[in-house]
């Protein structure tokens, strides 16, 4: 069983400090309404999110009733130490882990949530056979990070940790050719108030009537285009994508 090399686990160990808690949060509301939009059909009582971060995804599962009984892996000891400070009422249990084996039983869980950890994975289809084993559904998000010349930016992606790069076909092609079926999913922009606070408070950019405008105007036109011009668009302009994948009778595998 593959587990995370020591310079991963380093990187992540102290990631979790408090000081952008209110970014996480504003980022983590966005996402969570993604999944809890494409989980919709299957209403899950028993809940785990694996490299659930400082649990703010978790925070409005609990806020807004998602799942009867919530339960957490992550990577970094600072993170299960901000998830369990959090106290929420549906947690259940929050676990350290090696980033690859999941500590529980096979069939454990209704669904297994997986937000915005594929892209920091070494061996991705390890771990998605690990979250195929305790639970009949995945959710997965995952950044669409890929542009035309983006290995022209490779030192900004790694900075972020992001070591994979997807589309939303190429994350249909991976789960489909690990025995998962497609069964609900959705594109999203970056919600227009995460971008300025990335622009005006995390870059520290000079706030403006004219750049507001511009970040505002850039939305409505990628929504209007899509809206108009089909799904292969929409997906496109996108920057996230979500999808709902349940583990197929016959568990194909492909190696």
């Amino acid at each position: 069983m593959a587990t995370a090399t020591h310079n991963i686990v380093d990187a992540y160990n102290n990631f979790y400090t408090g000081n952008e808690t209110e970014w996480r949060m504003l980022g983590a509301k966005s996402k969570a309404e993604n999944l809890i939009e494409v989980c919709r059909a299957i209403q899950p009582a028993k809940v785990l999110e694996v490299g659930a971060g400082d649990g703010s995804i978790l925070h409005y599962f609990d806020e807004l009733g998602f799942g009867e009984e919530l339960y957490a892996l992550e990577i970094a000891e600072s993170g299960v130490s901000f998830i369990k400070d959090r106290k929420l009422s549906r947690l259940k249990e929050v676990k350290s882990f090696d980033g690859y084996h999941i500590p529980y039983a096979d069939n454990s869980f209704d669904l297994v949530i997986l937000a915005h950890v594929l892209e920091h994975v070494e061996h991705e289809r390890v771990l998605l056979r690990e979250l195929k084993r305790v639970a009949k559904y995945i959710a997965i998000e995952v950044p669409l990070d890929y542009r035309f010349g983006v290995d022209k930016r490779m030192k900004h992606f790694l900075d972020y940790g992001h070591i994979n790069m997807y589309t939303p076909t190429l994350i249909r092609f991976l789960l489909q050719s690990e025995g998962l079926n497609i069964e609900a999913d959705k594109t999203s922009l970056t919600p227009i108030e995460t971008v300025k606070f990335c622009e005006f408070k995390v870059l520290k950019k000079p706030k403006t009537i004219t750049k507001n405008l511009k970040i505002e105007l850039e939305y409505r036109i990628k929504k209007f285009l899509g809206s108009i011009l089909g799904k292969n668009k929409t997906e496109q302009f996108a920057n996230a994508y979500t999808v709902l994948a349940k583990r197929s009778e016959k568990d194909l595998q492909i190696f």
